[in-house]
């Protein structure tokens, strides 16, 4: 039961992570400058951790030109979620901000499993596998259309989110980084055999995001003094912690994973990231624009655990 509570517990802090990035955005203007704080913050909290193991943070010359050069983009797949994550939060919240990624994880798992991409463990698509897509998709549509449906018919005139627009380009583009997320997830998986080493595999994979990030904002601002203007005071103390958040994700999962294994550990996960983005939508936690949960969204969100259930563990 412990095992079961701390794995909801690591999916919340998961989801709260994005909402301590976007409020880190809010302070610094730049999604890739508040990404590279995040990054680093976490490479240095694992890099501690490695250290405290004893572990090497370093890689040996023989893995570098012995693996698929595939092994090493991770990071940058991590960054480009991160950052995505942290751009759509204003415009669809907490809530939708989880589930999108995770409908494209899960659609994008069942490709790489079915192919067999990546050197990963075959799995064929079954029907039941299939039928728990089927029950995701639908899951996903009634929390985030239904409630526009139902808002349209009693009040046909409103506009429920006149500031930012239409929705639905920002949904598609949490589908596409869910996808790229799932193929993040595989790719440090194989880092992780080759390293033998999970916790290894993870701050690799930080590092190598956290230098993409640092060129990418020398690139685009050519300085980092938002970033110094951002530690004046005046700043909550808690938009500095979300790389130890991404950092304690990371260890929960490597430290779960041979106690639950994988398929549960994910679920349960997920369960804890939906719980987390309905806390932040409806409470408006740590600066978030409030967004009252809709009853019938709780039935959207029990489909979708459900499918993702049939999908991971059968």
């Amino acid at each position: 039961m412990a095992a079961i509570t701390f794995a909801i517990t690591i999916g919340i802090i998961l989801s709260l992570q994005t909402a301590v990035n976007s409020r880190l955005r809010g302070f610094i203007g730049s999604p890739y400058q508040a990404s590279f704080v995040s990054f680093t913050v976490g490479t240095l909290f694992l890099a501690v951790i490695l250290l405290l193991n004893r572990q090497p943070l370093g890689i040996s010359q023989h893995l570098l030109t012995t693996q698929p050069w595939w092994i090493w983009i991770g990071g940058l797949l991590g960054v480009i979620f991160l950052t995505t994550n942290i751009l759509l939060f204003p415009h669809i919240g907490g809530i939708q901000t989880a589930i999108m990624p995770i409908l494209g994880q899960v659609i994008m798992g069942v490709i790489i499993d079915n192919f067999g991409w990546f050197h990963s463990p075959q799995q064929s698509l079954t029907l039941i596998r299939l039928l728990g897509l089927l029950v995701a998709l639908i899951g996903i549509i009634v929390t985030v259309a239904l409630p526009e449906i139902i808002q349209a018919h009693v009040a046909p005139a409103s506009n429920p989110n006149p500031a930012h627009g239409n929705p639905w380009p920002w949904r598609l583009l949490g589908i596409v980084t869910g996808a790229l997320g799932a193929t993040q997830t595989t790719i440090n998986g194989r880092l992780g055999l080759a390293l033998n080493s999970a916790l290894h595999a993870a701050f690799i994979s930080f590092l190598i995001g956290t230098l993409c990030l640092f060129l990418i904002v020398l690139l685009v601002h050519h300085n980092f003094r938002a970033i110094r203007q951002a530690t004046g005071h005046g700043k909550p103390w808690w938009i500095w912690i979300g790389g130890a958040m991404g950092g304690i994700f990371v260890l929960g999962n490597a430290y779960l994973a041979p106690i639950l294994g994988t398929g549960q550990t994910v679920v349960f996960a997920l369960l804890g990231q939906i719980a987390g983005g309905l806390l932040v939508d409806q409470f408006g936690l740590l600066g978030a624009h409030h967004k009252p949960i809709v009853p019938v969204q709780f039935l959207g969100l029990f489909l979708l655990i459900g499918g993702v259930i049939l999908i991971r563990l059968f």
